[in-house]
């Protein structure tokens, strides 16, 4: 699985206009599965996602984790993190999992960060999604698992 973590001041996921996810301080990531995926790399994403050091401590240092700090997590399927655009001009995405395959993926690694007890909002799998975020710091991370 590979996610584009962003910690965020903000974030919503606006669907036909409709928003259905909002979240206040926290991380959103955009997660696609690989077509080699499977439970145990979902299961290793959530772990990673909910205890990863990148909130500011007192000291503004990125030290603290969202379960630490009680702070929200946005999931957002985006299959577009394996298009491969190192041929030609077009990008491949024979690595990306089949939706049939990457959506159970997605909603395990869902689920795993609940059982966590962490806040999540999540887009709809496979719909045209608009996603604002207010960046913080700004901190951007690729995290492969």
């Amino acid at each position: 699985m590979r996610a584009v973590v962003q910690r965020v001041r903000s974030a919503r996921v606006v669907v036909g206009g409709e928003v259905v996810g909002e979240m206040q301080a926290g991380l959103l990531c955009l997660v696609a599965a690989h077509r080699d995926d499977d439970e145990r790399r979902a299961d290793e994403m959530a772990k990673k996602l909910v205890h990863l050091r990148v909130l500011a401590d007192d000291e503004g240092r990125m030290n603290r984790s969202v379960k630490q700090e009680g702070a929200g997590l946005g999931i957002v399927s985006q299959f577009t993190l394996y298009g491969d655009c190192s041929k030609g001009r077009r990008p491949f995405f024979g690595d990306a999992a089949d939706p049939e395959r990457a959506e159970p993926l997605l909603e395990r690694l869902i689920d795993r960060v609940r059982e966590e007890g962490v806040p999540v909002i999540t887009g709809r799998f496979g719909a045209q999604m608009q996603v604002e975020i207010c960046n913080d710091g700004p901190v951007t991370l690729l995290v492969d698992v």
